[in-house]
């Protein structure tokens, strides 16, 4: 039973909470290869190891603590360059440790500041990614900019800005033609994830895990680095730290840096000042793009899975409230093939329940209770989908997973958003009995969450991001009520400026996770943002969510093949071999594939040039024009039917991997 909220003891003397700049942060890792622990066992096994301890509610925790870690990262670093060695010389106070990475034999050793030569290129630096290694050879890659988002307890948040890729080999020589060019596209691909927005790290706090499994820590997790300890799940950079982690010794140059949103204010309500943050953790098991990414794999893992996190912090007291999302968690697919919007594959060749119980046996364990909201179509083509869904669960007849169906579209069509109402009120009692995390000023634990709101749509982003700001607001209000920051009776609604400070963030919340995983910002923003304060569907937002449609229905038929080698390559589900022989990245156009569309174009541009110039009788100009419209139209619908052989496919895994 979850207990009767009462108002915390409030502090006198209200002061507002002094702190660094607070800016907006803005803003994908599968398993795979590389040498990291992947598949159930793996996955087993690092959750064991670096996920904190479930204990019961009431436990006294130093919940700010368990964020530090005794063996921080180093915060300040120098990057010497000479044609041997790289080495990366750490500056915080005290330090005189220097990390020596032999550019020949890779080894990575610890050595002191004595040993730099005075001939060494020096330079700053923020952090160190890791390492990767490409047709050239091996690969450094280094933060060289990175801007402050705000602090969490006291601990400096950051948002990596620029990347630097060092070539361990000083030459290019032993390169062939091919091979050149080989290598200049995987830098091409490593440089266009590192593009996309949203890497943030900390040096002294662990970003990777919520407050709730932070509080619940045993003093051997608190002894661990940031990377020993880090969720794995959300370390976007562990296939790149891979040889670092294998060396204890040198974890403290190891920055973990996980992926999505994050953005923190300082508010005010009734003249009590309080922090408000957002955090959202994209997962790197099967992370992708949009069409090319859907469904679960064989562990469980859900495409497109994402941790939100809403945080308060008042007077010492903290308060967080988690939701995820995640693709539908069964083998499907939707490859694009030209068509606006593709149909939806349900996979008939494998046993979809192996899989759907292997995620929510994982979510059970880090997540308690699990209430499915499923926002999809509940006609057309997204049917079969949420009927498939609803039949999984109740076959699985487990006790800890509720499912709710609420056809997002067809309850809201023609704007009327105040029918999402309904399905507030359908969750509202389940929400009452998840609650959310607590622990006071004294650091004693006075309330846990018990469960989560998984929410999904087909691409997890617009209609769920709604949705998740509707259950976040609602939280929020009972959160600052026992607070004491809102008076009994108050909504958080009335509060015009931290209204605005709500939608915008949760809108920026979606724009993040958009262009991450689909290429454009969000559709629906205008209802989740602050317009002139209505906070209803406006027709600049039909126009503007019409544009983002059409940028999209471009990049994922032209674009996004090369997107999903990119983040296949960043994360180590695909290794470059250095002998290999045949590159996948050399893949043979089929002859259909350029002669259709030369076709299409030269019979419509006759098409026209006849109607432009019209010949001695309409008979005859008729005729051209039937003849050259029925070429183009035909050869058009030729590429449609084969629309699968013209969009822009992966080339480094296997289709096969992607269903």
């Amino acid at each position: 039973m979850v207990p009767r909220p009462v108002a915390l003891a409030s502090v006198p003397g209200e002061v507002c909470p002094v702190r660094g700049p607070v800016l907006s942060g803005r803003g994908t890792r599968q398993a795979g290869k590389g040498g990291r622990a992947t598949g159930s066992e793996g996955a087993r096994a690092t959750r064991s190891r670096r996920r904190p301890e479930t204990a019961g509610g009431g436990r006294m925790a130093a919940v700010a603590a368990a964020g530090t870690t005794a063996a921080a990262a180093y915060a300040s670093l120098k990057l010497h360059i000479t044609p041997e060695k790289f080495y990366v010389e750490a500056c915080d106070d005290g330090a005189d440790d220097v990390l020596a990475i032999d550019r020949v034999s890779t080894e990575v050793t610890l050595t002191v500041k004595k040993d730099i030569p005075p001939s060494a290129v020096t330079r700053p630096i923020y952090g160190i990614l890791g390492t990767i290694r490409l047709v050239a050879g091996t690969y450094l890659i280094v933060i060289t900019k990175k801007k402050k988002v705000g602090e969490i307890f006291s601990h400096a948040i950051w948002k990596a800005t620029d990347f630097d890729i060092l070539s361990y080999k000083k030459t290019m020589l032993h390169l062939t033609d091919i091979q050149l060019q080989d290598n200049k596209v995987f830098l091409s691909m490593l440089s266009h994830v590192l593009s996309v927005d949203g890497f943030y790290f900390s040096t002294t706090y662990d970003l990777t895990h919520t407050l709730q499994r932070l509080a619940n820590t045993s003093p051997e997790f608190q002894e661990m680095s940031l990377l020993e300890r880090a969720d794995p799940r959300f370390v976007w950079n562990g296939h790149l730290l891979r040889e670092f982690a294998a060396q204890p010794e040198i974890h403290r140059f190891a920055m973990p840096v996980m992926h999505g949103f994050i953005t923190m204010h300082s508010c005010s309500i009734n003249g009590k000042c309080f922090d408000w943050l957002l955090v959202s953790r994209r997962s790197c098991f099967r992370a992708g793009v949009r069409y090319y990414v859907r469904g679960i794999d064989s562990e469980g893992h859900a495409a497109n899975f994402v941790e939100t996190e809403q945080i308060v912090h008042y007077k010492g007291s903290k308060a967080s409230f988690v939701q995820t999302r995640g693709s539908i968690p069964f083998f499907w697919s939707q490859r694009p093939n030209l068509k606006y919007k593709p149909k939806p594959q349900i996979s008939k060749s494998v046993n979809h329940m192996d899989g759907f119980q292997r995620h929510f046996d994982s979510q059970i364990i880090s997540y308690g209770k699990q209430m499915i909201v499923n926002l999809v179509n509940q006609k057309g083509s997204e049917k079969p989908l949420e009927q498939t869904f609803a039949k999984m669960v109740n076959s699985m007849a487990n006790g800890m997973v509720r499912y709710v169906a609420f056809d997002f579209h067809k309850e809201c069509s023609r704007m009327r958003w105040d029918r999402l109402q309904i399905l507030m009120d359908q969750l509202a009692e389940q929400q009452d009995e998840f609650s959310y995390f607590l622990v006071d000023s004294d650091g004693k634990i006075v309330t846990q969450q018990e469960g989560t709101f998984r929410s999904n749509c087909m691409d997890c982003l617009d209609r769920t991001n709604v949705i998740q700001s509707l259950l976040a607001r609602r939280s929020l209000q009972a959160q600052l009520q026992r607070l004491g920051v809102l008076h009994v009776g108050q909504r958080i609604e009335e509060q015009a400026d931290f209204e605005k400070i709500y939608k915008n963030a949760w809108a920026d919340n979606a724009n993040a996770c958009a262009k991450q995983y689909a290429g454009t910002g969000a559709l629906k923003t205008d209802y989740t943002r602050q317009e002139k304060r209505t906070g209803k569907r406006t027709q600049w937002g039909l126009i503007m969510d019409g544009w983002n449609s059409l940028i999209r229905y471009y990049k994922n038929n032209f674009s996004d093949g090369f997107r999903q080698d990119a983040i296949d390559l960043f994360l180590g589900n695909y290794s470059v071999d250095e002998v290999e022989h045949a590159s996948p990245l050399h893949v043979k156009k089929d002859w259909k594939f350029l002669a259709l569309p030369i076709i299409m174009v030269v019979a419509f541009s006759m098409c026209i040039i006849c109607l432009l110039m019209a010949g001695e009788t309409w008979t005859e100009t008729l005729a051209y024009v039937l003849f050259w419209g029925s070429a183009s139209f035909g050869t058009f619908a030729i590429i449609l039917y084969n629309g699968k052989d013209f969009v822009d496919a992966p080339k480094l895994v296997q289709k096969e991997k992607m269903d």
